[in-house]
């Protein structure tokens, strides 16, 4: 069985609002991704796996434990990160910290001091007058300074500065090298590509489609832009039997999608021509998902 395992799972709002019929599995020491626009099931997914809400029909387990029976039990394993913060009545960030290492039993505060390091944090702040960047560094502190063995992270870079979002994935990634098992939600491809070991995509409540990461980067169809130093050699190359994409005859370049077992060949035909530049046009996994519309 799956360390964290989504059968079946629906939740019907009316008006074809929530989540419907989910299947998940994710393996221990997965770092999963979940990408889907605002209001596509992301959170409701989210809140079920943390036993917030009690499913229509089918479940959700980690670790073997029901999510909403034995939700008590689930939640001593997670460091979880609401997409939504809303702090307690605490004076300060380091005041509002010690309240929630207190709930939990936390005694060793040494890492959470590392992530307050990190993430340059000023946990003395008063909480209530924080920026929304501040607030967001403190509820990612307070989800990882117990160092829990799963992490769900309903949109963890919310409010961050692109510094701070790559000081963010730096952590993440230590977190992947010490086995934790990672569920993240978020709305920007590039970043549970870059972090993530399987994204799925949500839309209207439904899967669209599950993937490896590792397989989109592998991609056996690559696309490549070439631009010609003369506009004969343009010419010719245009009458050659690839799989012409785009024609630039302004600045003498073509864009061509070709398959692995077809570059020898392209590159034997190349060697007839004076070429400017070659480039790999990289598939990405935003590509990928839009393409299944």
């Amino acid at each position: 069985m799956s360390f964290i395992e989504i059968k079946n799972m629906t939740k019907d709002y009316g008006s074809e609002r929530g989540i419907f019929d989910i299947n998940l599995s994710i393996e221990k020491g997965q770092v999963f991704g979940f990408v889907g626009t605002n209001g596509s099931g992301k959170t409701t997914t989210i809140r079920h796996l943390m036993g917030f809400l009690k499913p229509q029909s089918g479940s959700a387990t980690i670790n073997e434990l029901d999510c909403w029976q034995d939700s008590a039990e689930v939640k001593k394993l997670i460091g979880y990160l609401p997409g939504e913060i809303a702090f307690p009545d605490a004076p300060t960030g380091t005041e509002f910290l010690k309240r929630q290492a207190d709930l939990i039993g936390l005694k060793d505060m040494s890492y959470m001091n590392t992530i307050i390091e990190k993430l340059q944090l000023d946990p003395t702040a008063n909480l209530k007058r924080m920026s929304k960047g501040m607030k967001q560094k403190t509820a990612i502190v307070a989800a990882l300074m117990a160092d829990p063995k799963v992490l769900i992270l309903d949109e963890p870079t919310t409010g961050l500065d692109p510094l701070m979002r790559a000081e963010f994935i730096s952590i993440l990634n230590e977190e992947r090298k010490k086995g934790k098992t990672i569920f993240m939600s978020s709305h920007m491809f590039d970043e549970v590509e870059h972090i993530c070991d399987k994204v799925a995509l949500i839309k209207d409540g439904r899967i669209i489609a599950v993937k490896s990461t590792a397989e989109i980067k592998h991609n056996e169809d690559k696309v490549y832009k070439i631009e010609f130093i003369s506009k004969e050699d343009y010419q010719q190359f245009l009458s050659k039997a690839f799989n012409f994409i785009e024609k630039i005859d302004s600045k003498n370049q073509v864009i061509i999608k070709l398959n692995d077992c077809e570059i020898n060949m392209f590159l034997r035909v190349l060697k007839s021509y004076k070429i400017k530049f070659i480039t790999e046009m990289k598939y990405s996994l935003e590509e990928y998902f839009k393409s299944l519309f």
